[in-house]
């Protein structure tokens, strides 16, 4: 048993999936609170949600669900491209509505930023409140 713990361990400090890398940068908003933007752990990239602020002035910006999905993947995209990563490489998307009735509209503006055939996973939830009182949030894992 002493030996198959000390081989794990070892895989796992070899392939580098035992260290924690911080990503921060001024493509996206700053964080709002006590979390990180995104945390790259071996080959994988997990996002923070992105509501639709501006990362020149980290200010809300409001707006329609069409403007605010916008500003979120444009938020998306810096923080995934500052991570070594890029939107062809994300594999599982969480988008939270403040209003499930926005889900077709902000389905159409998402379709045109994946590729067809290789969109990756995806969740979709209407939920009770939103920081800053966003209409949308979305939160991406990728890969590098």
């Amino acid at each position: 048993m002493k030996k198959l713990l000390l081989l794990v361990l070892s895989l796992t400090l070899l392939c580098g999936c035992s260290t924690k890398k911080i990503v921060s940068t001024d493509k996206a908003p700053a964080a709002i609170g006590p979390y990180s933007q995104a945390v790259i752990v071996g080959d994988t990239v997990y996002c923070s949600g992105q509501i639709a602020i501006d990362p020149a002035t980290n200010e809300f910006i409001g707006g329609d669900i069409v403007a605010q999905t916008k500003q979120v993947f444009s938020n998306i995209k810096g923080l995934l491209e500052a991570a070594g990563s890029s939107l062809n490489k994300v594999v599982k998307v969480n988008v939270f509505l403040a209003d499930i009735n926005d889900f077709t509209t902000v389905n159409e503006i998402y379709a045109t930023y994946f590729e067809e055939g290789s969109y990756p996973a995806r969740s979709a939830m209407e939920v009770a409140n939103l920081p800053k009182g966003a209409l949308i949030e979305i939160e991406v894992t990728a890969i590098k």
